[in-house]
């Protein structure tokens, strides 16, 4: 699932008369829904195709003014919805996102509570911007989503200072059974076109691997396209490359990208995706597009074959169609 939709959100309701004359500040309600349908094939084992909710959610947002040049926010995000079918779903019955914060010019953005992680957020672009993206590999690290204190600095000429902690106490499982203060931090440097990340993660968390995960990314803007290259390391997992192209042309978008990973095993173990998009904007609140996977590497991709014993295979790959609405 892309874990980041293009930003959406209603206006506000407009009343009428003396009793509501007065300025309002409504909380903003958006949401989406995601159908996708996908062909997975392991090279000489099984294939299956397969339709399914990709990931919808509804949320609600809002932010008021505490004080001049100081604005509180919050947003809490659902998901969980199984639109594709009523049966298998029971409304409503997981989280995305939900936080509160404050922020302002002079000392940037302080939030607390369940968002996308300062990590992925500065260097994790291409794992996170395909819309299927069950072949694409990402780098490896730990500290999660939940219960996260997060600061972002204003800029200070182009450059911008990144910072989380999460707060795991005691008997939290994410920090196994003592409590655990794992962080993340980054810095992000932006000039004309020019895009420059740094970022780690300290992984204090139950994985059983205290290495730290460091990660670069680079990107560049040339009027309707971009270009993107990152770079990840975790001692004692591997090693992850990655380049990604993305051009829009009028209501389309196409992007390439192609990822490698190197386990840190015996065997220099390889792993690698190439993934193909094409996106058409039917509206301003609705989108089509197609998605190819082809992964391949060494013995790296697992299946059970029809006697049901293990399998490995050195290809997969994946061919999805999809359609979204938001608002």
């Amino acid at each position: 699932m892309k874990k980041t939709l293009i930003a959406s959100a209603v206006a506000a309701a407009t009343f009428s008369g003396a009793a509501l004359a007065q300025d309002t500040n409504l909380p903003t309600v958006y949401g989406n829904i995601q159908y996708a349908i996908a062909h997975d094939n392991f090279d000489g084992g099984p294939s299956e195709i397969s339709h399914f909710d990709n990931g919808s959610t509804l949320g609600v947002k809002h932010d008021h003014e505490i004080a001049p040049g100081i604005t509180g926010f919050f947003k809490v995000e659902l998901e969980g919805i199984n639109a594709d079918d009523k049966s298998g779903s029971n409304g409503i019955d997981s989280l995305d996102e939900a936080y509160i914060g404050v922020k302002g010019d002079d000392f940037g953005q302080v939030w607390v509570g369940s968002d996308d992680s300062t990590y992925e957020r500065a260097v994790d672009e291409i794992a996170q911007f395909y819309e299927v993206a069950t072949l694409n590999i990402g780098p490896e690290y730990t500290t999660g989503e939940g219960d996260l204190i997060q600061y972002m600095s204003p800029s200070f000429g182009g450059l911008t200072l990144l910072g989380a902690v999460q707060f795991n106490g005691d008997n939290d499982t994410k920090g196994g059974a003592d409590k655990s203060y794992p962080y993340q931090l980054a810095a992000l440097y932006e000039v004309d076109a020019l895009e420059l990340a740094v970022a780690m993660d300290s992984n204090d968390t139950s994985d059983g691997n205290n290495e730290n995960t460091y990660g670069l990314r680079v990107s560049y803007n040339l009027d309707n396209l971009r270009l993107t290259g990152e770079y990840h390391n975790r001692k004692d997992t591997g090693d992850l490359f990655g380049l990604l192209g993305i051009y829009t042309m009028g209501a389309n978008q196409f992007a390439l990208s192609y990822e490698l990973g190197v386990a840190d095993d015996a065997n220099d173990t390889e792993r690698d995706t190439i993934t193909l998009q094409a996106l058409h904007n039917v509206s301003d609140h609705m989108y089509v597009y197609f998605e190819g996977y082809l992964g391949g590497g060494d013995e790296v991709y697992e299946y059970e074959d029809e006697l049901g014993n293990a399998a490995v295979t050195d290809e997969r790959s994946i061919a999805s169609v999809g359609a979204v609405y938001y608002f």
